[in-house]
């Protein structure tokens, strides 16, 4: 028993803060559910920008072309379905390092055009980090999606 004890202990220590296969699968189921369908994901959208936007006012600036100022503008809802789009197109292909990596790489190119300040990042992960547990509730691995954000986050950004 105590062997049994000490390899579950083992296995966890080496999974914790690694985004590692067991971390990328349970990402992509919980994202789906969070993600949703249909309204459910202007709706999802419009938690993540408003959690953003909060933490970052200046960032509503950025947005000007897509009516930032307005979350619920038809140019601002479909700005932000594009960008989450982009999110599920990252999550799905996570555990298949080479389209990640191309996904990313394009997204990375993409927000170099744009000049994205790196603290917006941290406040997109933040935001993502807050509106995803409340829409998938107790099952929200943390630990998992910390990690492989990480992994994400800084594709975008290029680190």
């Amino acid at each position: 028993m105590k062997t049994l004890i000490l390899l579950f202990a083992f296995v966890a220590l080496a999974t914790c803060n690694k985004c590692g296969p067991l971390q990328k699968l349970k990402v992509k189921q919980q994202w789906s559910v969070a993600f949703g369908t249909d309204h459910h994901r202007i709706d999802f959208g419009i938690a993540i920008w408003r959690g953003l936007f909060r933490q970052e006012p200046e960032a509503r600036k950025m947005f000007k072309r897509v009516n930032g100022e307005d979350l619920y503008s038809g140019a601002f809802r479909a700005h932000s379905m594009r960008v989450l789009g982009g999110l599920n197109m990252v999550i799905s292909a996570i555990d298949n390092d080479d389209i990640a990596k191309f996904v990313l790489s394009h997204l990375h190119e993409d927000h170099v055009d744009r000049h994205v300040p790196g603290n917006y990042y941290q406040a997109m992960k933040n935001s993502l980090m807050k509106v995803i547990p409340a829409a998938i509730g107790r099952c929200f691995d943390h630990d998992a999606w910390e990690a492989c954000m990480d992994v994400i986050i800084n594709g975008i950004k290029g680190n």
